[in-house]
């Protein structure tokens, strides 16, 4: 097996567990910074958007790493999906398919399910949903809870912050009821 086929395939947890959670001493040694996404558009709005209002009213370039940190992930994001996918059906357990299939999704060549996130839905109910009130919902949530699941969950959690492990357990909590929850009540509406 070459290098190409091995970055193509999943890596386990116990691989890309430890990389993940080693950008947190990484990052706090070569230059005292925390790991966060959410913010990186806090910092767009502070540099693009001259306004006179408060909250971004501060000084962005000082943060201007992590827009390049962004920026990175999003490059990589591409070429990763461009050259290094991997060509194979995702692997889902049999159990999820026939939980999914009696939703409605019935694809699963993709990252994510083409009835929900194809371009041909963009513009449906279902993309409204999904798309325009997920995002609003997701975009307020990080703003209430002061930060994403990987600025408190990743970067948080290691620095024994109380806050942190609250949001984190917030954020399972939300995803296991909206799994299990909502999820199939929203399908059941629009489907």
């Amino acid at each position: 097996m070459d290098f190409i086929d091995l970055i193509r395939q999943p890596w386990p947890w116990y691989i890309a567990g430890p990389i993940i959670g080693l950008t947190v001493p990484a990052l706090l040694i070569l230059g005292n910074k925390s790991f966060g996404i959410s913010s990186s558009l806090r910092h767009m709005c502070a540099a693009i958007i001259p306004s006179n209002i408060p909250f971004f009213k501060y000084d962005w370039k000082k943060e201007s790493w992590n827009l390049v940190f962004v920026l990175g992930i999003a490059i990589g994001g591409f070429l990763g999906a461009q050259f290094l996918s991997d060509p194979n059906e995702i692997v889902i357990a049999e159990s999820t398919k026939s939980d999914l299939q009696a939703l409605g999704l019935t694809t699963f060549s993709g990252l994510m399910p083409s009835e929900l996130f194809g371009t041909d839905h963009i513009f449906s109910l279902r993309g409204l949903i999904f798309l325009v009130l997920g995002g609003f919902l997701v975009g307020f949530g990080t703003r209430y809870a002061g930060g994403c699941t990987s600025g408190h969950s990743i970067m948080g959690l290691s620095n024994l912050q109380w806050p942190s492990l609250v949001a984190t357990i917030s954020f399972m909590v939300g995803g296991i009821l909206m799994t299990n929850v909502l999820f199939p009540f929203i399908f059941k509406l629009i489907f």
